[in-house]
């Protein structure tokens, strides 16, 4: 294939150890922004339409291949690592036909790259005919990096690392970012690379070198912002990157019509999905695969992960969801949770230090207070009164409930499962209901009141001398009885 219609292939080299880190996590699969580094790079190289994207694995490779499962990838070992055109060279060699197609080289480590950029630097490669382009950045300063050396044509001629920069050299600001896009003679060039060097290793930077000797230039493609191709090696590194993600993934969600209260509180990873007019108030954080519809908002200081949530829901301060899916024109909160399972219907209320899991509420359920709601379902508009729990668990085994529609259930109520309660009934306040209850039914499950005359005079009255140390009205009230 030619021109514009070449397919691409895309290699990305994830086998360093990251010592920096000091974890037992490979360095590719700490998390920014709500994605291991590494699937940045594959998300950058799906949304480029690659045709083949290979996983160059070492270090943690296990790992790093059982968090990318399900990603479409190729993956590669590289056993011995033997530097970073070997790495390639174990990469391009996995893939069963890389015939025709450009090469992109890519990092596990730099999820700040964007798509963007990557579609514009394969835009200019395909239109000027180019064999090799390298991406590039400008710093003042570019201490550390390799740097780019062109001619008096523009084109890059070689890539002088900092060691053995002369000082003339080492003023210029144009660094290389190791990010190389190549034709399809990439795989064959990168077989002749040589480890004759003081390390005994194999560079990916010698492809400049055997690229020219087939008489091609090499074109370099400029980044507009070098922080694209930042790196973390260590902990602080992973905190910066986190800042610049989330400033970024922020403002493109304030572009599409989200209102943040405080953008430098609110946390929103990359995989969450925001309606119109959704509006989230300071401290907010939304992770995994969480979707919010339009018109929803969040109060301040609540957790949302892998939700949903549909128009209109509103959820107060200081709220907890996970797994949970809210019906439009819900409440939750304040001081809510809602656990894993959780269905609710349209117009259901949860309000404040109420926790549901695996509980389906119906439309219109309201369920103000202090209720646990477990392995339970719920009719509609059923009111669940302050105090009440579906103790669902009987030390060994969790037991289902179902409560009908139109119930009423008292304060302080115990259901203890299974547990089957009919449409319309009534559960009196202070009951520990034991059996089922009919449809329509009255189920008053508490012990008969009895009240004892003069017992406090006669409880109290037997440590007088303790109560008029510690409690100064009820001796008054002691010495009032006589």
């Amino acid at each position: 294939m030619t021109g514009n219609k070449r397919p691409l292939d895309v290699v990305i080299l994830a086998a360093g150890q990251g010592t920096r880190m000091n974890s037992a996590l490979p360095k590719v699969l700490h998390p920014v922004a709500g994605r291991p580094m590494v699937a940045w790079a594959v998300k950058a190289a799906r949304e480029l339409g690659a045709r083949n994207v290979v996983v160059v694995t070492g270090h943690g490779a296990e790992q790093v291949e059982a968090a990318l499962a399900g990603h479409g990838v190729v993956f590669a070992r590289q056993e011995q690592r033997l530097g970073t055109g070997h790495a390639f060279i174990c990469g391009i060699d996995a893939l069963e036909d890389h015939a025709g197609a450009d090469v992109l080289v890519l990092y596990g480590d730099t999820p700040m790259l964007r798509a963007g950029t990557l579609e514009a630097m394969l835009e200019d490669h395909r239109g000027r005919g180019s064999a090799l382009t390298l991406l590039t950045g400008e710093l003042p300063d570019a201490t550390g990096y390799g740097r780019i050396i062109r001619d008096s044509q523009g084109d890059v001629v070689r890539i002088v690392e900092q060691k053995d920069a002369t000082r003339e050299e080492a003023q210029v600001g144009e660094f290389n970012s190791g990010v190389y896009l190549m034709d399809s003679r990439a795989a064959e060039l990168a077989h002749r690379i040589s480890n004759d060097n003081a390390a005994g290793e194999y560079y990916l930077t010698d492809l400049l070198g055997l690229y020219r000797a087939e008489g091609e230039a090499a074109h370099a493609f400029k980044l507009t912002d070098p922080d694209e191709v930042m790196g973390a090696n260590d902990r602080a590194g992973l905190a910066e990157l986190e800042t610049i993600l989330r400033r970024r993934i922020n403002a493109a969600h304030m572009a599409a019509g989200v209102t943040l209260h405080d953008p430098d509180t609110t946390r929103i990873e990359d995989t969450v999905t925001l309606g119109r007019d959704v509006t989230l108030e300071p401290g907010v954080i939304l992770r995994g695969q969480t979707r919010l519809a339009s018109g929803v908002t969040v109060g301040a200081y609540s957790v949302v992960t892998d939700s949903v949530l549909e128009a209109g829901v509103v959820v107060k301060a200081h709220s907890v969801l996970e797994g949970a899916h809210v019906g439009a024109g819900s409440d939750v909160g304040p001081f809510a949770r809602l656990r894993p399972g959780t269905v609710l219907g349209t117009g259901v209320h949860i309000g404040n230090f109420v926790e549901t899991k695996n509980a389906r509420l119906d439309a219109g359920v309201k369920a103000g207070h202090l209720a646990y709601l477990g392995d339970v379902q719920i009719g509609a508009e059923t009111n669940v009164g302050a105090g009440t729990i579906v103790a669902n668990y009987d030390g060994v085994n969790k037991h289902p409930s179902h409560i009908g529609a139109g119930v009423f259930i008292g304060s302080n109520s115990t259901i203890i499962a299974p547990r089957t309660v009919g449409d319309a009934a009534f559960i009196a306040a202070g009951s520990a209901v034991h059996d089922d209850v009919p449809e329509g039914a009255m189920a008053v499950a508490r012990g008969k009141q009895r009240n004892l005359e003069g017992w406090s005079r006669r409880y109290w009255g037997g440590m007088r001398d303790r109560v008029q140390q510690k409690l100064p009205w009820l001796a008054g009230w002691l010495e009032r009885q006589g």
